[in-house]
């Protein structure tokens, strides 16, 4: 999933809702920095854990 990730674009932890909305501020590899609403900046390995993306935002 990372390899379809840019930054700008609109994400959700999908073990963690109550993070809110996220925003992609750089992808490195396997790792997704995310700006989310309510955990502020998070690193995310993405084999990890599969962000889903929020399209039309």
């Amino acid at each position: 999933m990372a390899q379809l990730l840019e930054p700008g674009m609109f994400v959700r932890h999908p073990s963690q809702p109550d993070w809110g909305l996220g925003q992609v501020q750089s992808v490195v590899g396997a790792r997704v920095t995310v700006n989310f609403e309510e955990a502020g900046k998070v690193v995310v390995d993405t084999q990890v854990i599969d962000l889903e993306w929020v399209p039309g935002i």
